[in-house]
């Protein structure tokens, strides 16, 4: 796992820290890269309907998006081939 914004590193592995997030924003940021830690390939993602996990369009195309609430998305490029796949998760960004 890697991390295009160290700020998002550190609100991953401090508690404490929210990283300019909600409160709420930064626990379900924490929750989401439990489960990209812990899951197998991208197919588990897909399968948990509740992430509303998707593919970007236009220049986004490589990046893929999953849902923290009805508002915020985390932003992920998911590289390499398997089984050697590496996740760069790249920014929390507002959908409204």
């Amino acid at each position: 796992m890697e991390f295009n914004d160290a700020t998002l590193r550190d609100v991953e592995a401090d508690a404490n820290f929210d990283g300019g997030m909600s409160k709420g924003i930064a626990n379900t940021f924490r929750k989401r890269m439990q489960q990209i830690r812990s899951a197998l390939d991208e197919r588990d993602f897909y399968a948990l309907k509740s992430l509303r996990f998707e593919k970007l369009e236009g220049k986004r195309q490589h990046q893929r998006s999953m849902r923290l609430n009805d508002q915020w998305r985390l932003i992920i490029e998911i590289t390499g081939e398997a089984p050697k796949k590496r996740i760069l998760v790249i920014s929390v960004e507002d959908y409204h």
